[in-house]
């Protein structure tokens, strides 16, 4: 028989199957990737009880929570409990602290499946702190290398080509710019962090003590970067990638207009995810309409405009135009203000075959 479990690093480095039967709005409040909600009650159920052991006690809580969980409601709910024991026998369950919720899931699948499922001692708090401590700690003893380059100079694309690295904005479901939002939105926050510090985990139990990412600001969309991380990345040696702007322009063209354009009609249908496709597009340019004051920002607008009136991604050759002008006029002269303030920082600059070098020698 499996026993109850507190080896929180091996559940995260195993990838262990884990069920977490804590009520729906804690769940997607913050959750650890892969993980199943099977909760013992809904977010009313949980309220109603919680109201109850505020007003009267735990004992008066107790027996409220099984009047409301009982009947076919049990038995569906240990039904998709034992659907999912079953499925990954080498799995465990939680629920917030490890306590009540767990212990009673455990009893009803023992009693009612006959099955014996372990819980993860001290349960989701106890996992989350682990990762918290974790990240401390690792990021402390992790030397790290910090990729920069213009906009659309192909830097995740590199990043993926290099094995000792962290996707930040993998993590974070957004390509990082200002433009950069996918159909598919974004994690919480939480979710964003727990993603981020199991990969560091895997990386450094892989035994990478230096690991790559790329220059990123304080935040990636609305995931904001943890500030031990952003911290040490602020110190980190800088490895500048440097691409012609004609083939900027082109990768610009291929990831923000063809290839997401064809991501929201995936994620939404021809008709909604063209018009949707169209709205994040003006809707990105206006966001930084300010920066750009209002004569550059109404040209932009109207080339983008009349790019999007021809039939799917809309006209390449108008696209192009708006992307030049908005590369040459605002976003070059940001980074290169940016790279200017970072020169000490920078230990090695180059083209894609030449950091790609740099970055996989031994360190």
């Amino acid at each position: 028989m499996r026993e109850n479990t507190a080896d929180y690093r091996a559940l995260f480095l195993q990838d262990v199957p884990m069920m977490d039967v804590r009520a729906p709005i804690e769940f997607t409040k913050g959750a650890f990737p892969g993980v199943v909600n099977l909760p013992l009650m809904n977010d009313a159920e949980r309220q109603a009880v919680g109201t109850c052991y505020k007003q009267q006690g735990q004992q008066a809580a107790i027996e409220l929570g099984h009047r409301l969980v009982s009947g076919d409601i049990k038995a569906q709910r240990i039904a998709a409990w034992a659907h999912f024991a079953r499925a990954h026998p080498e799995g465990l369950l939680y629920c917030f602290r490890g306590g009540l919720r767990s212990q009673i899931v455990q009893q009803w699948l023992a009693t009612e499946a006959g099955i014996t499922y372990p819980r993860v001692i001290g349960g989701y708090k106890a996992l989350r702190t682990f990762l918290i401590e974790s990240l401390q700690h690792d990021v402390a003893q992790t030397r790290f290398v910090v990729l920069g380059g213009l906009t659309g100079s192909g830097k995740t694309e590199l990043l993926h080509r290099v094995p000792h690295s962290l996707d930040l904005e993998g993590h974070a479901n957004h390509r990082g710019s200002g433009f950069g939002s996918r159909p598919t939105g974004q994690p919480a926050q939480i979710d964003f962090e727990n993603r981020l510090v199991i990969d560091l985990l895997k990386q450094r139990a892989r035994g990478h003590a230096s690991l790559v990412l790329e220059d990123e600001g304080t935040h990636i969309g609305r995931c904001a970067l943890p500030l031990v991380l952003r911290q040490a990345m602020a110190q980190a040696p800088m490895v500048w990638l440097e691409v012609p702007f004609a083939e900027r322009v082109d990768r610009i063209l291929r990831d923000y207009v063809v290839a997401q354009h064809a991501d929201f009609v995936a994620v939404f249908g021809v008709s909604l995810g063209d018009a949707s496709y169209r709205a994040h597009l003006l809707g990105s340019l206006a966001k930084i309409a300010q920066r750009l004051g209002g004569e550059r920002y109404q040209s932009l607008h109207t080339l983008m405009q009349a790019a999007l009136e021809a039939p799917g991604a809309g006209d390449l050759t108008l696209h192009r135009e708006w992307i030049t002008a908005l590369l040459g006029g605002y976003y070059d002269p940001m980074y290169a203000y940016q790279r200017q303030q970072k020169a000490d920082r920078i230990a090695f600059a180059g083209a894609a075959a030449e950091v790609l070098a740099y970055l996989q020698r031994p360190r």
